[in-house]
Protein backbone atom coordinates (compact mmCIF):
# COMPACT_ATOMS: atom_id res chain seq x y z
CA UNK A 1 0.00 0.00 0.00
CA UNK A 2 1.17 3.47 -0.80
CA UNK A 3 0.01 6.31 1.44
CA UNK A 4 2.39 9.10 0.50
CA UNK A 5 0.85 12.03 -1.29
CA UNK A 6 1.36 15.68 -2.07
CA UNK A 7 0.58 16.61 1.54
CA UNK A 8 3.58 14.64 2.83
CA UNK A 9 5.82 16.10 0.15
CA UNK A 10 4.82 19.64 1.08
CA UNK A 11 5.53 19.03 4.75
CA UNK A 12 8.79 17.29 4.05
CA UNK A 13 10.01 20.22 1.99
CA UNK A 14 8.94 22.71 4.66
CA UNK A 15 9.94 20.74 7.74
CA UNK A 16 13.42 19.90 8.84
CA UNK A 17 14.73 16.48 7.90
CA UNK A 18 13.90 15.45 11.42
CA UNK A 19 12.73 17.01 14.65
CA UNK A 20 15.76 16.61 16.91
CA UNK A 21 14.05 18.43 19.80
CA UNK A 22 11.36 15.72 19.89
CA UNK A 23 12.53 12.54 21.63
CA UNK A 24 12.88 9.75 19.05
CA UNK A 25 11.33 7.12 21.31
CA UNK A 26 7.89 8.76 21.38
CA UNK A 27 5.15 6.60 19.92
CA UNK A 28 2.45 7.97 17.59
CA UNK A 29 -0.13 8.18 20.41
CA UNK A 30 2.38 10.03 22.59
CA UNK A 31 3.17 12.43 19.76
CA UNK A 32 -0.53 13.10 19.22
CA UNK A 33 -1.05 13.67 22.94
CA UNK A 34 1.82 16.15 23.10
CA UNK A 35 0.64 17.89 19.92
CA UNK A 36 -2.86 18.28 21.31
CA UNK A 37 -1.56 19.56 24.63
CA UNK A 38 0.56 22.17 22.83
CA UNK A 39 -2.36 23.17 20.62
CA UNK A 40 -4.62 23.55 23.67
CA UNK A 41 -2.10 26.11 24.96
CA UNK A 42 -2.05 27.88 21.56
CA UNK A 43 1.53 26.73 21.02
CA UNK A 44 0.85 25.99 17.38
CA UNK A 45 4.46 25.84 16.19
CA UNK A 46 5.26 23.22 18.79
CA UNK A 47 2.07 21.32 18.00
CA UNK A 48 2.89 21.31 14.29
CA UNK A 49 6.33 19.88 15.04
CA UNK A 50 4.79 16.92 16.85
CA UNK A 51 2.33 16.27 14.05
CA UNK A 52 5.11 16.57 11.46
CA UNK A 53 7.13 14.04 13.47
CA UNK A 54 4.31 11.55 13.02
CA UNK A 55 4.38 12.08 9.25
CA UNK A 56 8.16 11.76 9.12
CA UNK A 57 8.66 8.88 11.54
CA UNK A 58 5.52 6.80 11.11
CA UNK A 59 4.29 7.15 7.50
CA UNK A 60 2.78 3.65 7.50
CA UNK A 61 0.57 4.35 10.56
CA UNK A 62 -2.25 5.57 8.37
CA UNK A 63 -4.76 6.35 11.14
CA UNK A 64 -2.24 8.58 12.88
CA UNK A 65 -1.09 10.10 9.59
CA UNK A 66 -4.68 11.06 8.70
CA UNK A 67 -5.16 12.49 12.18
CA UNK A 68 -1.94 14.49 11.90
CA UNK A 69 -2.79 15.78 8.43
CA UNK A 70 -6.23 16.87 9.58
CA UNK A 71 -4.87 18.58 12.71
CA UNK A 72 -2.18 20.39 10.74
CA UNK A 73 -4.81 21.76 8.37
CA UNK A 74 -7.01 22.72 11.33
CA UNK A 75 -4.16 24.60 13.02
CA UNK A 76 -3.51 26.51 9.83
CA UNK A 77 -7.23 27.32 9.66
CA UNK A 78 -7.09 28.64 13.25
CA UNK A 79 -4.06 30.72 12.27
CA UNK A 80 -6.12 32.18 9.40
CA UNK A 81 -3.78 30.65 6.83
CA UNK A 82 -6.79 29.75 4.74
CA UNK A 83 -5.07 29.03 1.44
CA UNK A 84 -2.66 26.64 3.13
CA UNK A 85 -5.45 24.98 5.11
CA UNK A 86 -7.49 24.58 1.93
CA UNK A 87 -4.57 22.86 0.19
CA UNK A 88 -4.06 20.55 3.17
CA UNK A 89 -7.74 19.67 3.56
CA UNK A 90 -7.92 18.95 -0.17
CA UNK A 91 -4.81 16.74 -0.04
CA UNK A 92 -6.30 14.79 2.85
CA UNK A 93 -9.59 14.37 1.02
CA UNK A 94 -7.70 13.16 -2.05
CA UNK A 95 -6.56 10.17 0.02
CA UNK A 96 -10.20 9.12 0.24
CA UNK A 97 -10.51 8.83 -3.53
CA UNK A 98 -7.67 6.31 -3.92
CA UNK A 99 -7.89 2.56 -4.17
CA UNK A 100 -7.11 2.09 -0.47
CA UNK A 101 -9.78 4.55 0.70
CA UNK A 102 -11.71 1.87 2.57
CA UNK A 103 -8.72 1.41 4.88
CA UNK A 104 -8.72 5.04 5.98
CA UNK A 105 -10.41 6.25 9.17
CA UNK A 106 -13.75 7.72 8.03
CA UNK A 107 -13.95 10.47 10.66
CA UNK A 108 -11.13 12.49 9.12
CA UNK A 109 -12.84 12.54 5.74
CA UNK A 110 -15.92 14.11 7.28
CA UNK A 111 -13.89 16.54 9.41
CA UNK A 112 -11.82 17.57 6.37
CA UNK A 113 -14.99 18.15 4.34
CA UNK A 114 -16.33 20.43 7.08
CA UNK A 115 -12.97 22.18 7.43
CA UNK A 116 -12.68 22.70 3.69
CA UNK A 117 -16.17 24.18 3.55
CA UNK A 118 -15.43 26.60 6.39
CA UNK A 119 -12.07 27.52 4.88
CA UNK A 120 -13.65 28.21 1.50
CA UNK A 121 -16.27 30.43 3.14
CA UNK A 122 -13.60 32.38 5.04
CA UNK A 123 -11.60 32.92 1.86
CA UNK A 124 -14.68 34.12 -0.01
CA UNK A 125 -15.45 36.63 2.76
CA UNK A 126 -11.83 37.75 2.80
CA UNK A 127 -11.89 38.46 -0.94
CA UNK A 128 -15.23 40.32 -0.78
Amino acid sequence: MKFFGPFCLILTMVACASNPEIPPELTPPELIQKAQAASDKNKYTQSLRYYEAILERYPSYIDEVCAAEYEIAFIHYKQKKYALAETEYTALLDRYTGQDAELLPPQFKRLAEIGLQKTTEKQRKKKA
